[in-house]
């Protein structure tokens, strides 16, 4: 059998620094610009970008831990420095940092044991997207045919 690989989400304008993206299941998130004079409260592609990281990073070290011992806390933080130089727009000094809390006894103390190593094996194999960034990948823009 021949696994898919392939991953898409479509984007729409839907005024003026608003989108929305769909992924093929239908599910939707709304973005913008950082730059709304409305003030909006959607989140910027920067924004999204950290979000991508930090969720991705989440998911793996729930698994992991999650098959000792339900967490009583779990919040993860994603930083970065967003610079314009010579090589253009982008994120510096990118951060994620896991505070995660177990229950007292056996279990809790398994999933703290292995939540170090959770994160480490998360970061340096299993996240996509923290994987694609760390790594670098060729991003290709192009216009279509109208």
């Amino acid at each position: 059998m021949t696994e898919n690989t392939q991953r898409l989400v479509s984007i729409k304008r839907t005024s003026t620094g608003h989108f929305t993206a769909t992924n093929v299941r239908g599910g939707t998130i709304s973005f913008g610009t950082s730059s709304d004079p409305q003030g909006g409260t959607d989140f910027t592609p920067v924004e999204l970008l950290l979000a991508a990281i930090g969720g991705c990073t989440a998911a793996d070290v729930d698994v992991a831990t999650g098959r000792h011992a339900e967490p009583t806390g779990f919040a993860v933080t994603v930083s970065g420095n967003k610079i314009s130089d010579e090589l253009g727009n982008r994120m510096t000094d990118l951060v994620v940092t896991f505070s995660v809390t177990f229950p007292d006894g056996e279990p809790g103390d398994r999933a703290r044991a292995i939540l170090p190593r959770a994160v480490k094996t998360s970061h340096d194999r299993l996240c996509t997207v923290s994987r694609t960034v760390e790594i670098g990948t060729h991003v290709t823009a192009t216009v279509a045919d109208a």
